[in-house]
């Protein structure tokens, strides 16, 4: 689930930067959808491999699969809670990502792992 959140986040940005081309040449350098794309796929391998290295971590997110997105985000938000090196674990993971979103003014939704 996490997984499909940095994925559809990333997708989110691509288009926001794709519909925007008339104004990509005001944008910093290295803030095109290919640079997006670039940077999730670094944080998408990341958390792939800090999932698998994390079992229990894994299974948690494995089994949010069939909630709703707010039992998600609630579940995320009580688990991070708990388990704060985790959370920050993770945030560590997807910093690419939040580097990105300033660097480049492209806002995305946070979700409740940061």
């Amino acid at each position: 689930m996490l997984f499909r959140s940095v994925i559809s986040a990333g997708m989110i940005a691509g288009s926001m930067l794709v519909g925007t081309a008339a104004t990509a040449a005001a944008d910093p350098p290295g803030c095109t959808a290919a640079d997006l794309a670039n940077v999730m796929s670094g944080v998408n391998a990341g958390m792939a491999t800090y999932l698998f290295t994390h079992p229990d971590v894994n299974n948690f997110f494995t089994g949010l699969k069939g909630k709703t997105r707010e039992e998600m985000r609630t579940e995320i938000s009580a688990y991070a809670d708990a388990n704060p090196q985790v959370r920050d674990e993770i945030a560590g993971v997807r910093q690419p990502a939040a580097d990105f979103r300033d660097r480049c003014n492209a806002p995305l939704p946070e979700g409740p792992m940061g």
